[in-house]
């Protein structure tokens, strides 16, 4: 363990080195100039933004682990019992009532 983790020291700081040695710095008004989704900012960085922004975000990253549950068990689906069916149903009501939430708000 400790061997790797030597190694991945010594790889990161090669890696780090490597990219600021070999890098060519050439700004200009273009490269440096503000960039959000394709047209200027209006508005200043630091204004608050709405809760329900990060509600949906949040909600993205429970549909993503939803779906890292959900393979497992539709491949295994034939060999589990009708209780295990019954739960999955259950886990899946539960993200239907965040996404109806979501879509709500």
């Amino acid at each position: 363990m400790l061997v790797y983790f030597i190694f991945g020291i010594i790889l990161t700081c090669v890696i780090l080195f490597l990219s600021l040695r070999l890098s060519h710095y050439n700004p200009d008004s273009e490269k440096v100039s503000a960039y959000e989704c394709g047209f200027d900012p209006y508005e200043d960085a630091r204004n608050a933004f709405d809760v329900r922004f990060y509600l949906v975000a949040i909600i993205f990253i429970l549909f993503d682990l939803e779906a890292a549950f959900f393979f497992p068990w539709a491949v295994s689906v034939s060999f589990l019992s009708l209780e295990a069916f019954w739960y999955m149903m259950d886990f899946l009501f539960e993200l239907l009532i965040g996404f109806v939430y979501a879509w709500i708000i």
